[in-house]
């Protein structure tokens, strides 16, 4: 009689167990184990292998991948981040070095400006050209911004270069900017010799455009105080004899109010200085649109 191995005897063991336990599922599954292991021998090693059987994970009718498409497209897709990082990185950069200027210009402009507008400008009572008279009233125009330069026609080197970069500047704005035009006006510093006739043919060298003011000298030392002009005349002059006026060398920039808003010197050029009067334009603009919403707000406020 053939001996049973180990592997046999458990095998007729399970089917005993098997064949003879009533479960839920009946007789039928029963005879189906019992089928399944009617070789036990060979069963059971089946029964191992697929125990421990690893599956594959592509799908029926799926193509396997190889390993050097994996390896490319992760290096394709790290390809990919760095440059989105990269762009990332400059565009940051590019934001804060453009921040970090912004915020020193703020700074400079803090500490160098005072507490609110210079006491700059006034009433003055001065004639033209004409004989026509000529007062604070005539600078607040809407859309008007002065230029106001003093100085006298026998200048023989300053003013002279003054005015011609002057009208270089009328020139470039003739056509105004951003609505706004510009009042040229010289007021001498000299009106014992500057009568309104020596002030017309003075400035017929110049741009046309210029307004020549002068007055007694009483009232042209009342203008140059009021706009913090210095100016001096060597005393004991006689009749006839020439001399030379000592004086401040900037152009005053109001506003269409009359107002005081910056000087421009010598040290601003035939470019620089058109970039300072739009500049000051811009910021005279910006601050009638804050100066309006702020009005606005009190008034809802208010009402």
């Amino acid at each position: 009689m053939q001996r049973l191995t180990t592997a046999s005897k458990i095998g007729y063991r399970r089917t005993s167990q098997l064949f003879f336990r009533r479960n839920n599922t009946g007789l039928i599954n029963n005879y189906r184990n019992v089928v399944r292991l009617s070789n036990p021998t060979e069963n059971c090693f089946k029964m191992n292998s697929i125990r421990y059987k690893s599956y594959s994970r592509v799908p029926i009718g799926g193509t396997n991948k190889n390993a050097s498409t994996k390896v490319a497209t992760i290096e394709f897709d790290t390809w990919k981040g760095a440059g989105l990082m990269a762009i990332i990185a400059a565009g940051l950069y590019y934001y804060f070095r453009k921040e970090k200027k912004r915020i020193n210009e703020e700074k400079i402009k803090q500490a160098t400006q005072g507490y609110g507008k210079p006491a700059i400008g006034g009433p003055f009572d001065l004639i033209d050209a004409n004989g026509e008279k000529f007062t604070q009233e005539n600078l607040k125009k809407p859309n008007t911004i002065s230029l106001i330069y003093f100085g006298f026609t026998h200048c023989p080197d300053i003013c002279p270069d003054e005015l011609d970069k002057l009208g270089i500047w009328l020139n470039t704005l003739k056509d105004g900017y951003k609505g706004y035009k510009l009042q040229p006006i010289f007021i001498t510093c000299d009106p014992a010799r500057d009568t309104p006739e020596v002030i017309k043919a003075y400035l017929q060298d110049f741009h046309p455009s210029i307004i020549g003011l002068t007055g007694t000298y009483e009232k042209v030392r009342s203008a140059c105080k009021a706009f913090r002009v210095y100016f001096s005349t060597p005393e004991n002059v006689k009749p006839g004899q020439d001399y030379l006026v000592d004086h401040s060398v900037f152009f005053y920039m109001m506003d269409s109010e009359g107002e005081y808003m910056d000087v421009l010197g010598m040290n601003n050029d035939e470019e620089t200085g058109v970039l300072k009067i739009q500049k000051k334009i811009d910021e005279y603009i910006e601050e009638k649109k804050e100066s309006k919403n702020e009005s606005s707000k009190s008034k809802r406020w208010f009402s």
